[in-house]
């Protein structure tokens, strides 16, 4: 265990009216319209000094996340894992890795959470484990045709010697999906090689995940975030069947299936698992709540928001839609006609710990090879970082008007652009070595916030970071924005609270009359949101200005900007 030295306590943020998130403590449904902050634990603060964050850090920080007004925090996972894929390479999924705590830590950091009106929500890695789980060293023990490699999917090569993968198909990560073991036999794995699928058409990996979502709940979780929702069930019986040219499985191979009969992502099968799963987190009074990350076309995705099932599912549709108001008129229509359908609210998100941190990615043009940007150090195109903060900030309004859920993730509340210089020699992600050195990979959004303007990390340990913070993050901390008057913290815990007196309903109502490249809409009978997505200033329509992402121009509503109406 690392010996753990620490750091001074921080200084309790600007104080914010009605910072104790009422939605999160008085409504078994708190999550139809909730805002969850997504923290990536390895990242967010370190409490003992080893560089890493880790649970205790996070509970020291937590009033930040109350006086920004969110209902509940996401943890990705924070298990033991040998970090072959940032953590999502669980080796047991019911402990903390000893590099971020304990269990203890865990109870006192849900104990907080609590205390200040915040929600829990942890990942949960049900399609594969670490190649180090217990379960994955018997099954190599154990040798071809045992038991206990029935847990997972082994299979014989083909060619004269098993020398060929079973299959055709890749690995999300790049590369073949299948790896083979010294005896001859083959594992499946859709991700890196140290995360081999689970068979979960075995009971033992049914019985076991229950066990962990009953292990987790009992300890005061809220919900759940579910990694690869729709790959669980899977087509094993032989002769397995090869993919051709779409071997990686992504939409366009799923498009070239019948819904739900695709060889291992978003089979019909998947769905009886999470009704299974529906009666175990209804067991608890409040019923625990559930999200699914499944990549998948937005009517196959609304089968997993089903009240049955996990209840909600996020909607990639809105984080991959270009700044332009047609499209996205057309997603968020199409997003709420769906969640709609299945009984579910939206979900709205721009950033994760995925995908190029929006106030980059937003201002790349709609062709950009967002890989080859990275490659370039972010500097083919550049990207100007004062107009991308502009549209970030356009963009998050737009957002938390929505009707749903709006999921943020950590450091955006900041106005944090992709790192995207961090040099080769320092990547973590293993799609960076998986695919040859082809695709660069997700650190540049999971480097460590800075919450000071000095110091050797900008507050997020007493020493150095793991992944290298720029100098210009100075400007971006916690301390330079707390109490800054147009920053983009104060407009985030001012957005916060006026969005939790202004929601009403579940529905919007598109004005009739806009101008082009204008989004308008009325939520309920009191306010109204307008966006301008055009390049020149727009005259705003009758009512109260509440809020605006960038002051007005003349009293016209400037480009890349949004703004918040009464009524």
């Amino acid at each position: 265990m690392t010996d753990r030295t620490t750091t001074p306590e921080p200084r309790p943020p600007h104080p914010a009216p009605d910072a104790t998130p009422d939605l999160s403590s008085r409504d078994p449904d708190w999550w139809r319209q909730a805002v969850v902050y997504q923290i990536y634990p390895r990242s967010f603060a370190d409490a003992d000094g080893d560089g890493l964050g880790d649970l205790r850090g996070i509970t020291r920080r937590l009033t930040h996340l109350a006086a920004l007004g969110v209902d509940a925090l996401w943890m990705s996972p924070f298990y033991p894992s040998e970090l072959a894929d940032g953590g999502y390479d669980v080796a047991d999924p019911r402990d903390v890795d000893p590099r971020l705590g304990t269990l203890d830590d865990f109870a006192e950091l849900v104990a907080e959470a609590h205390r200040l009106g915040l929600k829990v929500i942890v990942d949960i890695v049900p399609n594969h484990t670490s190649h180090q789980h217990v379960w994955f060293q018997e099954a190599l023990r154990a040798g071809p045709g045992s038991p206990a490699r029935d847990r997972y999917v082994f299979r014989d090569g083909k060619g004269e010697r098993g020398e060929l993968p079973p299959t055709d198909w890749q690995s999300v990560f790049g590369g073949s999906a299948w790896q083979r073991v010294p005896d001859g036999q083959w594992y499946l794995h859709l991700f890196a090689a140290e995360q081999p699928d689970l068979n979960w058409g075995h009971q033992e990996v049914r019985d076991d995940v229950r066990t962990t979502l009953r292990f987790w709940s009992d300890r005061g979780v809220d919900g759940f975030r579910v990694d690869v929702a729709h790959a669980l069930a899977k087509d094993l019986d032989e002769p397995l069947r090869d993919l051709g040219g779409h071997a990686s499985g992504g939409e366009a191979a799923l498009a070239d299936f019948p819904p739900g009969t695709h060889p291992f992502y978003d089979r019909d099968e998947v769905h009886e698992i999470y009704r299974d799963w529906r009666k175990i987190l209804d067991a608890y009074s409040p019923p625990r709540m559930a999200v699914a990350e499944a990549w998948v076309p937005g009517a196959r995705r609304a089968l997993y928001a089903r009240p049955d099932e996990l209840g909600q599912a996020f909607n990639f549709e809105y984080l991959q839609a270009a700044w332009d108001a047609e499209e996205l008129k057309q997603v968020i229509t199409g997003s709420l006609r769906t969640a709609h359908a299945a009984g579910a609210s939206a979900t709205w998100v721009l950033s994760n710990h995925d995908v190029v941190r929006h106030a980059s990615r937003l201002m790349l043009p709609p062709d950009t090879d967002e890989n080859a940007w990275l490659l370039s150090g972010g500097h083919a195109p550049a990207v100007d970082p004062d107009a991308g903060l502009r549209r970030a900030r356009a963009a998050t309004l737009l957002m938390l008007a929505l009707p749903g859920s709006a999921y943020l993730y950590q450091g955006e509340e900041l106005g944090l652009p992709e790192v995207a210089d961090l040099p080769t020699e320092v990547l973590q992600d293993p799609i960076w070595e998986q695919t040859g050195h082809v695709r660069k990979g997700r650190d540049g959004c999971r480097v460590p916030l800075p919450w000071t303007t000095t110091g050797p990390s900008y507050g997020f340990g007493a020493a150095g970071a793991w992944l290298p913070q720029p100098p210009s993050f100075a400007a971006y901390a916690v301390e330079a924005q707390d109490g800054a008057e147009g920053s983009t913290l104060e407009l985030y815990r001012t957005a916060l609270r006026l969005r939790r007196k202004l929601i009403d309903g579940e529905t919007l109502n598109w004005a009739e009359e806009t101008p082009a490249g204008v989004l308008q809409f009325d939520r309920g009978d009191g306010w109204r949101c307008v966006t301008n997505l055009s390049p020149d200033p727009v005259s705003l329509p009758a009512g109260e200005v509440l809020l605006t992402s960038a002051p007005l121009e003349d009293g016209r509503l400037g480009p890349d900007t949004t703004a918040w109406l009464g009524r």
